[in-house]
């Protein structure tokens, strides 16, 4: 071998030993930064949660009084330079000693948003079917009192703070709400009683309490309480956890009632299938005095309220009147369920026509439907 390729075999050598080397290191290198990156993560792992509070007060330089969710309050000390805290503001503290340890920009919106609906309706009372009598006792309640405040200013007196809907599911009572709602460009608050009921000790009173407070900042507004009993029930021995709980979120309740005036722009609508079961401080003079019941249609009712859903379907040798005898009994939504679905059996024979047949085929599912359920509720409960 010459000296020419001995130097060639060397350099070989010697340039895949530098080409593995830099490998090497490049992979060492990305092992390290993985290491590390996986013990930042260990570690933020074991790092305890911090709580969020409400300073309430200050009361020196470095002391405050903060308020947990949960209600309780608790005199603190803050680290150093966490800057300025004035009351209202939200900060983080520790989880052991409840020091403050950073103020954050926590947003001041209403949380009660996330258990509440809240829109601008467009029903007309024009979509409201056999209920003139009820359209007009809440046009004098809530409309009146929205749009022309300074009647009742002239004539010295204070129009109801709300009104009770009661009667059986299905007759029209949200849609009564919406109505007024849309009538005087109101915003509506729709709530579901139960949904007030909360586990936590203080939450369903908080909820009450926020419930109008964003009420008051949307007004002209109209709070819609949908199974009030659930929250409004007559108050028996407190005995669990849970029950003293739903009373103090009634009589949180009461005193929000209590505590807006009855010429303010918010008003409170409730809505029962169970009037007999209520408290009787809900329905006192100065709360939800007026009540409305809400009964399933009669004859004629039923015909308006057919009109109404059928209005923008194409009808083929339909006797209104015929039809409408025949759903004697059935509700609003049950009535408007009939019409759904005699127009799924003209779709499913490809026809953009409803006719007769079609209306009685629909009478007889719904009315089969509800047997059903009848019977499925009296092997539960019966």
């Amino acid at each position: 071998m010459t000296k020419k390729s001995d130097d060639e075999v060397i350099e070989k050598v010697m340039y895949g030993y530098t080409v593995e080397t830099s490998q090497l290191e490049e992979e060492n290198k990305l092992l390290k930064q993985t290491v590390e990156h996986l013990k930042a993560e260990v570690k933020r792992f074991q790092t305890p949660p911090l709580m969020v509070a409400e300073v309430k007060e200050v009361m020196g330089e470095a002391n405050f009084l903060i308020k947990l969710n949960n209600g309780n309050e608790f005199y603190v000390t803050a680290s150093t330079g966490i800057g300025y805290i004035s009351p209202g503001d939200f900060v983080l503290v520790e989880q052991k000693n409840l020091t403050i340890v950073k103020k954050i920009n926590a947003s001041t919106a209403f949380n009660v948003e996330k258990f509440v609906i809240v829109e601008k309706p467009q029903t007309s009372w024009k979509d409201i079917g056999g209920l003139e009598n009820q359209v007009t006792e809440i046009q004098e309640v809530i409309e009146l009192p929205l749009k022309k405040p300074e009647l009742f200013k002239k004539v010295g007196i204070q129009p109801p703070k709300g009104i009770l809907l009661y009667g059986p599911p299905g007759t029209g009572k949200t849609l009564l709400a919406k109505a007024v709602a849309a009538s005087t460009n109101s915003t509506f608050i729709e709530v579901v009683g139960s949904e007030l009921v909360q586990k936590f000790i203080g939450e369903g009173a908080k909820l009450i309490k926020e419930i109008f407070q964003l009420a008051k900042a949307k007004a002209p507004s109209i709070i819609f309480i949908d199974e009030i009993d659930a929250l409004a029930a007559k108050r028996i021995e407190m005995g669990t956890s849970g029950e003293r709980e739903v009373q103090r979120t009634f009589m949180q309740f009461l005193a929000e009632l209590d505590g807006f005036k009855p010429l303010g722009n918010v008003k409170v609508i409730g809505c029962t299938n169970r009037k007999d079961i209520l408290d009787p401080a809900i329905t006192r003079p100065g709360r939800l005095d007026r009540m409305i019941h809400v009964p399933a249609p009669n004859l004629e009712g039923i015909k308006q309220i057919f009109k109404i859903h059928t209005a923008k379907m194409k009808l083929i040798k339909v006797d209104e009147d015929n039809i409408s005898k025949k759903m004697e009994g059935m509700s609003g939504a049950e009535i408007r369920a009939v019409c759904t679905e005699a127009g799924y059996f003209a779709i499913r024979q490809n026809r953009m026509t409803v006719s007769k047949v079609d209306f009685e085929s629909a009478i007889e599912k719904v009315l089969a439907s509800e047997q059903a359920e009848g019977k499925d509720y009296m092997a539960m409960f019966g």
